[in-house]
């Protein structure tokens, strides 16, 4: 016979796994559990709740996120063999502040979208003018704000992808807190969103695109001297309309202040279109490599990058 423990487990798994009006027990005490770190973030001057949620997933990140934790680990080890294991480790608790204090940041997005907090650093020839071109940026400093380094035409009409949280209440909730940020469009990860994406490209508007993340489907490209399947997207877009490509790195600074730097990505227009989107594709890689080696603990190491 089951102990009172595992008897205890089930009826506790039986109990969140109970829907309330469509929706299970255990996403509307998750949505709630969001909903109040909402309230707190946003009743306390943003640099407390910046550095207050930094301290919590510092000292709790790699205990509760013990799986993304050995991940970050493995990647690190592949990145910077040169490095020791203590180093390591120090990165991996240090990126996990990063991603607690992204978190608090991002319930105040609106508030840093009209501050001063932002320094951005253009290439030359960047104009403000509304001119459709492809943003490219990683999961870096607070990659939620890359999109400001550009918006701030409001003829440009930013569109975005995101990939939706499993949590659909939850989920709803971010997708409000980041919709202002695309005029355009913020449009769900899904088998439509490429075509929705070109339709606005063409159309004259921008894209602003996370772009560091692994793409079985796409090409592997050298990433911290080992290949790295990455997506085409941006450079197949950029290749085919005949824009502009950029990479922004974003830079996590004191006090909730950040830099934002824009670096233009070649594309070359040869008589082999896969080819030239390939090469442009490997120099996006090679922008965020030389970016996240300056600051390895604001990158977001526990994603599966090498497959």
């Amino acid at each position: 016979m089951p102990n009172a423990t595992t008897a205890g487990r089930f009826l506790a798994t039986r109990w969140l796994a109970a829907r309330w009006d469509g929706v299970s027990v255990r996403y509307r005490l998750e949505d709630l559990a969001f909903g109040l770190a909402g309230l707190c973030f946003k009743a306390l001057p943003i640099e407390t709740a910046s550095w207050l949620s930094g301290l919590i997933w510092r000292r709790l990140g790699p205990r509760l996120g013990s799986r993304r934790q050995i991940r970050a680990l493995a990647n690190l080890a592949l990145a910077f063999p040169e490095k020791s294991e203590a180093e390591r480790t120090a990165l991996a608790v240090a990126m996990w502040e990063n991603l607690g204090r992204t978190f608090a940041e991002t319930f105040r997005l609106a508030e840093i979208a009209v501050s001063d907090r932002l320094d951005v650093l253009e290439p030359s020839g960047f104009k403000r003018d509304g001119a459709a071109r492809i943003v490219c940026a990683a999961h870096q400093g607070n990659w939620e704000i890359a999109v400001l380094a550009i918006s701030s035409a409001a003829e440009a009409r930013p569109a975005g992808v995101y990939q939706r949280i499993k949590n659909p209440l939850v989920d709803a909730r971010v997708r409000q807190m980041r919709s202002f940020l695309y005029p355009g469009g913020l449009y769900p990860k899904t088998p439509a969103a490429p075509r929705q994406l070109i339709r606005h490209a063409r159309e004259g508007g921008t894209l602003a695109v996370l772009a560091d993340q692994r793409d079985m489907r796409g090409p592997h490209v050298n990433f911290f001297n080992r290949p790295a399947p990455s997506t085409p997207f941006p450079a197949m877009v950029a290749r085919t309309l005949g824009l502009k490509l950029y990479a922004g790195e974003i830079v996590r600074k004191p006090n909730v202040r950040f830099d934002i730097r824009l670096v233009e990505i070649p594309v070359p227009q040869t008589a082999d279109r896969e080819a030239d989107i390939v090469a442009a594709t490997a120099a996006l890689q090679a922008e965020f490599e030389r970016s996240i080696r300056r600051h390895p603990e604001q990158w977001m190491w526990s994603h599966r990058r090498w497959g």
